[in-house]
């Protein structure tokens, strides 16, 4: 609806309320000149009792009166306690303390034996050894001063003499072989010997050499011979008190210690020992000669 003196909603484009106008007789008001809080600054403000400074008057803490910490409590000395304790530890003696019947006795003076038991001790006196007489050693080495240069670039800077420069060829150890390998061959005349005959080994074959497998082991069964069994003329005497049995009289006692003979292992004819043949036999070599014929 339209107001009176005004627009309406619809001129105001959704706005409730109209907008401020500046026109000629408006008074400017800068930005920065405005105060943050206008409501602060107008009527009575809390206005406080101000702050107080630290002094020795009452008025310098919060309380209304100063307040002790150890407040009611008596004064109390160490030293007049351990007095009373030492008074209190002396009436338990029964009597009067030792005393010894000498005192100690003190020196009188620096390097003094007075009040020791024994005597002076020769080890201890202040009394010089002799001494052998004191030679200064030899001089030092003088050199000259050293010379100035780092070394690199510069000549005539090292202790001893400069080097002399010497022509070292690369490929020197090349040419050298080269021209020992040319006088060689200027002295070889003509080609190498060859053999037309082909070249045979100068010893016999190996006698003990077979190119043919051996023929297989016979064995020879060997047949069972019937042996009747041993029969004595007549049966074994036995032994009498008196030995009379024995052929022989009784043999006279030894001394040595009872062993017992392990049974001996007779050698059947598999278990041969091996024996080589006698004498040396040559075998087939090479002699150097024909080992450089054939490289």
């Amino acid at each position: 609806m339209p107001i009176e003196g005004g627009k309406s909603d619809m001129d105001r484009i959704g706005l409730f309320s109209e907008m401020e106008y500046i026109t000629v007789g408006d008074k400017y008001v800068p930005p920065f000149n405005r105060p943050f809080n206008e409501a602060a600054s107008k009527n009575r403000q809390m206005l406080p009792g101000g702050s107080k400074q630290m002094s020795d008057l009452q008025q310098g803490y919060f309380d209304p009166h100063f307040v002790r910490i150890f407040e009611g409590e008596g004064y109390i000395n160490l030293n007049q306690v351990r007095r009373r304790h030492m008074m209190e530890e002396a009436k338990r003696n029964l009597g009067k303390p030792f005393l010894p019947s000498n005192g100690d006795k003190k020196p009188c003076g620096f390097g003094s034996y007075y009040g020791t038991i024994g005597g002076p001790v020769p080890f201890f006196s202040a009394q010089l050894k002799p001494r052998e007489r004191y030679r200064a050693p030899g001089k030092n080495l003088y050199t000259s001063p050293g010379k100035k240069g780092t070394g690199y670039g510069y000549a005539n800077v090292t202790i001893g003499k400069q080097p002399s420069h010497s022509a070292d060829f690369y490929d020197e150890p090349k040419l050298t072989y080269k021209k020992e390998n040319e006088e060689h061959h200027h002295l070889l005349k003509g080609s190498p010997f060859k053999s037309n005959s082909y070249p045979r080994e100068y010893f016999d074959s190996n006698p003990y050499f077979l190119n043919k497998p051996l023929p297989p082991i016979k064995k020879t069964e060997k047949q069972a011979s019937l042996v009747a069994p041993f029969k004595p003329s007549s049966p074994g005497k036995k032994a009498g008190g008196m030995k009379a049995g024995t052929f022989e009289p009784y043999p006279s006692h030894s001394v040595d210690p009872y062993v017992v003979k392990l049974p001996r292992e007779v050698p059947s004819k598999s278990d041969k020992i091996f024996h080589p043949p006698g004498g040396t036999k040559s075998r087939p070599m090479i002699s150097i000669m024909t080992l450089n014929v054939k490289r």
